[in-house]
């Protein structure tokens, strides 16, 4: 029987957009409609746009797209748009960016999104200073030097076809640091999209200690493994990148216990970007018009979540990262309805986004946005 559930904003942490720099892959326009679509009050683009948004003039651009949308397609419904600025000028994770200017032009949080700030003391100078500021700093946490040239987590498709594997501590390694920085900083940190069994249990143990910590989990991670990628197909292809069974199971047990919240990592790619495989195909899928029924069968359906809890995930702790000023945005952003209960399938033919990036087409699923068609 089909049931309609209201909770506050959905708010999508962690989205591309692709504006400037790739339009025939994303516009701020067709992200935000699918935003819409996906049943999101609320979205945070990432920096790595090109240029990079390391200014406050690019993040008013950014802005400004969104007015021009609801003036053009007359969509007072649009979903409230956030920006994160980059840690480091540019995103080349040498030199810290002007983060108290880009605080102060309202950046949601920093982060260099796509890209590790390797450099110690480059970090450190910048959690130190977004402590000061009050603000998060969100670190994509895959340290090059341990990922090398890999592509694709060890699974019977990497051996079969000699591709060059990302080991865990990629991610664990990356982890570490950050969490060292934290400690002798006190900066609130973010992992973002976390992947690996090893890599929860960072968390964890920060958690339970007491530092200011938080991470996310995609809904790509959840619902799918490494093995079950049926072949040389780059829809599959992410970064990080899909775990094991375990990895799921501890990603997935953690949502549950509250140690992580949802986010998409909403990463559009036109088709020739895609088409090349595992070895040379881009990294990441489009996240935001399948989000609300993926976590809902994998942890509502699958794992017993429950449905309070489910959409706090979504709601209320991807929140607690904003800036406050952020998080005053969110106060005009509109509820996100849910119907559950009627059995629809994925139709990616129909997605308001620009990029079609996405493994699954024809899924079946009993959760869906009540959104505008």
């Amino acid at each position: 029987m089909a049931k309609i559930l209201t909770y506050p904003g959905f708010v999508d942490v962690h989205v591309h957009f692709r504006d400037p720099g790739a339009p025939d892959a994303e516009t701020t326009a067709s992200g935000l409609a699918a935003a819409l679509r996906g049943g999101f009050a609320a979205v945070v683009t990432m920096p790595n746009t090109s240029p990079a948004c390391d200014t406050p003039q690019m993040m008013r651009r950014q802005l400004e797209r969104r007015a021009q949308w609801i003036e053009s397609a007359h969509e007072e419904r649009a979903p409230v748009l956030l920006t994160a600025a980059c840690i480091t000028k540019g995103r080349l994770g040498r030199e810290v960016a002007d983060l108290e200017a880009l605080a102060e032009a309202g950046a949601a949080f920093f982060t260099d999104d796509g890209s590790y700030v390797a450099d110690d003391r480059v970090m450190e100078e910048a959690m130190r200073r977004a402590a000061k500021l009050g603000m998060c700093v969100c670190e994509h946490a895959m340290d090059p030097k341990v990922q090398g040239g890999g592509v694709i987590r060890d699974c019977a498709l990497a051996r079969r076809l000699n591709l060059p594997v990302i080991p865990a501590a990629a991610e664990t390694v990356a982890i570490g640091r950050d969490l060292a920085i934290c400690r002798v900083t006190g900066c609130r940190l973010h992992i973002q999209h976390i992947s690996t069994a090893g890599g929860v249990e960072l968390v964890r143990g920060a958690q339970k200690e007491g530092l200011p910590v938080t991470a996310e989990a995609t809904p790509h991670h959840l619902a799918l493994t490494c093995e079950e990628i049926p072949g040389d197909d780059a829809n599959y292809k992410m970064a990080p990148p899909l775990g094991n069974a375990e990895d799921r199971a501890e990603l997935r047990k953690a949502v549950k216990d509250g140690v992580l919240m949802f986010a998409t990592d909403h990463a559009p790619h036109p088709a020739s970007r895609k088409s090349q495989g595992f070895a040379t195909g881009a990294n990441g899928i489009v996240g935001l018009e399948t989000a609300i029924p993926l976590t809902w069968t994998a942890m509502v359906e699958e794992e017993g979540m429950d449905p309070s809890a489910w959409a706090e995930a979504w709601w209320k702790m991807p929140r607690s990262i904003l800036s406050p000023a952020s998080t005053r945005m969110l106060d005009t952003a509109r509820q996100t309805v849910i119907e559950t209960g009627t059995r629809r399938v994925v139709e990616v033919a129909k997605f308001a986004s620009l990029s079609r990036n996405c493994p699954y087409d024809g899924l079946p699923a009993d959760c869906w946005p009540v959104a505008a068609e």
